[in-house]
């Protein structure tokens, strides 16, 4: 089918190719009963305006895009609503990619975003990202960019996030005020911001209430999910029988952890004690119920693309900006997991 253009919709009603325009920005010198009859007629033809046409005018896209570890994580699940509801009440459309915790992919998915002139981007890092050449190009071409959740020091642009040292020392405290003594931790990957933060608030608080770190207690979790809590748990049966506490660093990764020790007769919270992190919606449903720190994901989506918002309203006026770290709250969520 040819696209409908303007001029033939003006053609078609004997007036001139700007009225038709006027018409259907609702321009006030143009009547009631023109803007009409051009919008019928627009409608029965199916008139689509020209997006590449209307983003050379106004040198942008309305579209930004996001790229996030993953979907159905139930934190980025709710960041993701946050962006979305507030970037289409400004119009825009939001390009939403995963990168799977996938370096290589995540690099691709930066190219592609540059290539398609989003007006600006959005990402959590994925937990192998060590070269950030990718993220320098983003910035060289005075595209802007906010980071959340997982993200890189390393980089001058916005960033929003909670502080996670902080939180985890929260935590970690939580298991020793209830008496735990051998406190274990399943961490993250060695390279996010938020593993290396979420690490050093658990030892920052046993070195603080007189607790020896144990190197030996701590578990890599590379793919900080189901499965790695599991395999994490068997391992700390087979290695420690005197542990009584266990902050791990999702929730997900606990839920796997409480899964292992259900199986095998240890009970929770009266032999061993489990935080988790991020307060996810199953959290409060499974047996015992996981104590948590409550990440707030639909304020940090909000927060995101306010923040990218500022930045690209700055860009199109050519006035400079300032990058914007915003650190939001978190709170400690106690429930059946720990005494």
């Amino acid at each position: 089918m040819k696209e409908v253009t303007l001029k033939q919709i003006a053609e078609n009603l004997g007036i001139s190719i700007t009225t038709v325009s006027k018409a259907l920005k609702n321009y006030p010198d143009v009547s009631k009963k023109t803007k009409a009859l051009v919008k019928e007629e627009a409608k029965k033809l199916h008139y689509k305006p020209n997006v590449f046409a209307v983003n050379l005018r106004t040198k942008q896209s309305k579209t930004v895009g996001l790229i996030i570890p993953e979907v159905v994580h139930h934190f980025f699940s709710s960041v993701v609503n946050g962006i979305i509801e507030h970037a289409e009440k400004k119009g825009y459309l939001v390009i939403i990619l995963q990168s799977n915790e996938s370096y290589k992919l995540e690099q691709k998915q930066i190219d592609l975003l540059i290539s398609k002139r989003v007006d600006g981007i959005m990402i959590s890092l994925a937990s192998n990202s060590t070269d950030i050449s990718h993220l320098q190009e983003v910035r060289d071409l005075n595209i802007p960019m906010v980071m959340f959740d997982k993200i890189s020091k390393l980089i001058d642009c916005s960033k929003i996030i909670i502080n996670d040292r902080k939180a985890a020392y929260v935590a970690t405290k939580h298991l020793i005020d209830s008496g735990c003594k051998r406190i274990a931790h399943f961490r993250g990957a060695l390279l996010p911001q938020n593993s290396i933060d979420r690490f050093l608030g658990y030892k920052k608080a046993l070195e603080d209430h007189g607790i020896q770190y144990d190197p030996s207690l701590v578990y890599i979790c590379e793919r900080v999910d189901y499965k790695d809590g599991i395999e994490a748990a068997k391992k700390l049966m087979s290695e420690h029988d005197d542990i009584d506490g266990l902050f791990c660093i999702t929730d997900l990764v606990a839920i796997g952890a409480i899964s292992v020790f259900n199986d095998n007769g240890i009970k929770v919270p009266d032999d061993i004690s489990i935080m988790g992190f991020s307060n996810w919606f199953i959290s409060s449903a499974i047996t015992p119920s996981l104590s948590t720190i409550d990440q707030p994901g639909y304020k940090m989506g909000k927060a995101t693309f306010k923040t990218l918002l500022k930045e690209m309203k700055a860009k199109r006026k050519e006035l400079p900006f300032k990058p914007i770290t915003k650190v939001l709250e978190t709170k400690l969520v106690v429930r059946n997991s720990t005494k």
